[in-house]
């Protein structure tokens, strides 16, 4: 169990928001669109989403929607890369030991 007293609220919100913004990279989604689906205010998800901005993790798009930031992207993009450099590995150990040169 977690002790609620070192926990971050506006940080969980924050991070609520980060969250909901995953699978609209292209489209985006509004702030009231987040507000709704996460149920809290718009003057919540738009300090929410100023924090994101602010970090490179949020951007606004030009049709008026916010979707993830660069840096975001380039979080989800390092994760791939080192899930697949464990993937190799794994793959040329299975075919070293499937062909006995271990």
């Amino acid at each position: 169990m977690t002790d609620q007293t070192r926990i971050s609220g506006s940080g969980l919100k924050v991070l609520k928001v980060l969250k909901a913004l995953s699978g609209h990279s292209l489209t985006g989604l509004s702030n009231s669109e987040l507000a709704s689906g996460l149920n809290e205010s718009p003057a919540t998800v738009n300090r929410c989403l100023n924090t994101l901005i602010e970090a490179g993790l949020a951007i606004q798009l030009d049709n008026k929607r916010y979707a993830h930031g660069v840096a975001m992207l380039q979080l989800a993009q390092g994760h791939a890369t080192e899930i697949s450099r464990a993937t190799n590995r794994i793959n040329e150990l299975n075919q070293r030991v499937a062909a006995g040169s271990f």
